[in-house]
């Protein structure tokens, strides 16, 4: 058995036309929300009968038996296993035998894992591949928990840059610093950076520090109007702070010097690498360019891939999806579908677009990253052309407009020219939501992708942004869920760390990695470890159209399994974050084997 995938030839696939009266695909939408299992119907019938053949002592086709202490299918119709047998990359048995007593039609192995609880293959279904494999490279600011720890680590990383290079890295974050919780700005780094251009995006991604030679460099000035959906914040006397939001980072970017393609290529080896050791088995890239994607096209044809990666690619690249149409392996390793928008900012700084002014602010934040007058068009042409749409949204008011101008699209288009009837349309990140606009996801069929590990990381100053008042729907997991919705469990890495731990222990616990919580944080909002597991498995299958392919443990799935060293359906919820991965399962094949070379993680050393 190879730890490698087969590489594929990169095929485009073109989706199929149905058609449907508009009112009618609503109607159908809304009754498709609240029946969750629908969608698996056939292969759950499937698996059914193969198991009927099983259970009454016909033989199996496997390569290999697999058991563990625990196995959890997240099917519904069994949601536990003792045995799974694997042929190639499908799953040929699900059973409750214990694997001694499965016959196989030709010899197999049988593999106990015998401290290993075997899941789904767990999907972060919103991050950024790219970004996970640069935070090994640059400077990294995540983890440290004073401001002056934290430009201390920028004054001894700027010592060893080069006079004009540019000072690169990511992940300061005031929140969690214990001396001055306050944004950075150009005047604690300029003694030390004067000849050398610097640019620092906080952790969320959307603002950023940039140092006096950065403004010099990009012409910007005090009297520099701010861009459409983005703002030099400046100090009462109108001078730049240095702390830059949303398009205005954009200045900064485009004067940064490229990166070349073996750079960005051993950045996407390093980020598969560090996914498959925490146990992803596919990523969701929300907003991967296209130069990445055929980066990541070589990977797959050198038979690198380290898990599966689902693509969404920016809205500035819309033209060229559109233009390229659906490309996906013959593996599903790769598969480009759609296309990530951005609206608003952050909660943190101050970005997100809010419907009331902040509580601790003059402002309710701002929109139009990607203004209605462009975006309308692409959304109408997406329905034309059965291409997804993702879209960043975090305030209420971003929600609001969203589900306003997917409603708007949705009717725009005759549904003689809908290219499919369920589109799936995601909002990511949506963390305050108000009640009546939880109810129109529902009736739109619109999915939420969201992180709960933002949930608790904004403990430290959601409260004092919103107010009790809004505290009421921020983060309001259980309400969707409730409500039928399946919310798509990701961790926006590098935003946040990327563990698959952080993200479930987060989920069912809505507390801080130490057991704290806020006040008023509404903990009936956490949900069950079955809902979570959902979260991480079988809905980000659904959100990616890949709910017959994969998600759960079932027959004619893929082989594709996160093995712990724990149950974190049943460890006390504290343990949850020191449970080790054993293995990455991706396609049959071991892409991490913990304490092994990925040379040496071969299936008979697994016991």
């Amino acid at each position: 058995m190879n730890t490698r995938v087969r590489p594929q030839t990169a095929k485009r696939h073109q989706n199929g036309r149905q058609i449907n009266d508009s009112r009618q695909q609503l109607r159908l939408l809304r009754r498709d929300s609240c029946v969750i299992a629908l969608a698996v119907a056939t292969s759950i019938g499937a698996f059914s009968s193969v198991l009927a053949d099983e259970d009454r002592g016909g033989c199996i086709q496997a390569d290999y038996l697999l058991s563990g202490q625990a196995i959890y299918t997240a099917d519904i119709k069994r949601p536990v296993a003792k045995t799974v047998g694997v042929l190639k990359d499908r799953i040929t048995l699900v059973s409750l035998k214990e694997a001694s007593a499965v016959e196989t039609c030709e010899p197999a192995r049988r593999i106990h894992v015998s401290e290993g609880t075997i899941f789904p293959g767990f999907t972060d279904a919103h991050q950024h591949l790219e970004g996970v494999g640069r935070r090994t490279k640059t400077l990294s600011l995540f983890g440290l928990t004073t401001l002056a720890d934290t430009v201390s680590e920028i004054r001894t990383w700027a010592s060893r840059t080069q006079p004009g290079d540019w000072i690169l890295g990511r992940g300061w974050i005031e929140r969690e610093w214990t001396d001055d919780q306050r944004f950075l700005t150009k005047h604690d780094v300029d003694p030390f950076t004067l000849s050398k251009p610097l640019f620092l995006p906080r952790a969320d991604g959307v603002s950023a520090l940039v140092n006096s030679e950065a403004l010099r460099r990009a012409n910007v000035t005090n009297s520099t109007p701010d861009p459409e959906g983005g703002r030099f914040e400046r100090d009462p006397s109108g001078e730049l702070t240095g702390y830059v939001l949303g398009n205005a980072m954009q200045v900064f970017r485009s004067i940064i010097p490229d990166d070349s393609d073996d750079y960005l290529k051993n950045n996407l080896l390093q980020g598969l690498k560090a996914n498959a050791a925490l146990g992803w088995t596919q990523t969701q890239d929300a907003g991967m360019s296209y130069r990445l994607v055929d980066l990541l096209k070589e990977i797959h044809e050198e038979g690198n891939m380290a898990h599966r990666v689902y693509v969404a690619v920016p809205v500035s690249e819309a033209e060229s999806r559109f233009r390229r149409g659906r490309e996906k392996t013959d593996d599903d390793f790769l598969d480009v579908r759609g296309i990530k928008v951005f609206i608003d900012g952050t909660l943190g700084s101050r970005g997100a677009a809010l419907i009331e002014h902040y509580s601790d602010g003059d402002h309710n934040g701002f929109m139009d990253r990607t203004p209605k007058a462009t975006l309308m068009p692409i959304l109408r042409r997406a329905l034309k052309e059965g291409v997804q749409i993702e879209t960043h949204v975090i305030g209420d008011r971003a929600v609001r407009s969203l589900l306003d101008w997917y409603e708007a699209a949705f009717q725009s288009v005759p549904s003689s020219g809908w290219a499919q009837q369920d589109v799936r349309w995601r909002l990511e990140h949506a963390q305050i939501i108000q009640p009546e606009d939880q109810a129109r996801f529902v009736a739109l069929n619109v999915i939420p992708s969201m992180q709960p590990s933002h949930g608790i990381g904004d403990l430290n100053f959601a409260p004092d942004r919103l107010g009790p008042h809004r505290l009421k729907f921020a983060y309001p997991w259980r309400d969707l869920t409730n409500l039928g919705l399946r919310i798509l469990g990701g961790s926006d890495a590098p935003v946040e760390l990327g563990d698959p731990r952080i993200e479930f222990y987060a989920a069912v616990e809505r507390k801080r990695l130490d057991g704290s919580s806020g006040s008023g944080w509404h903990p009936e909002q956490a949900v069950s470890r079955e809902t979570a597991l959902n979260m991480f498995t079988l809905w980000p299958a659904y959100g990616a159209f890949q709910e017959h392919l994969r998600g759960s443990i079932e027959v004619g799935k893929y082989a594709d399994f996160t093995i712990f060293n724990a149950d974190l359906m049943t460890i006390p919820a504290p343990e949850i974050l020191g449970a080790e991965v054993l293995m990455t399962i991706v396609g049959g094949n071991i892409m991490f084997q913990k304490g092994k070379a990925p040379a040496e993680a071969v299936l008979h050393d697994a016991n």
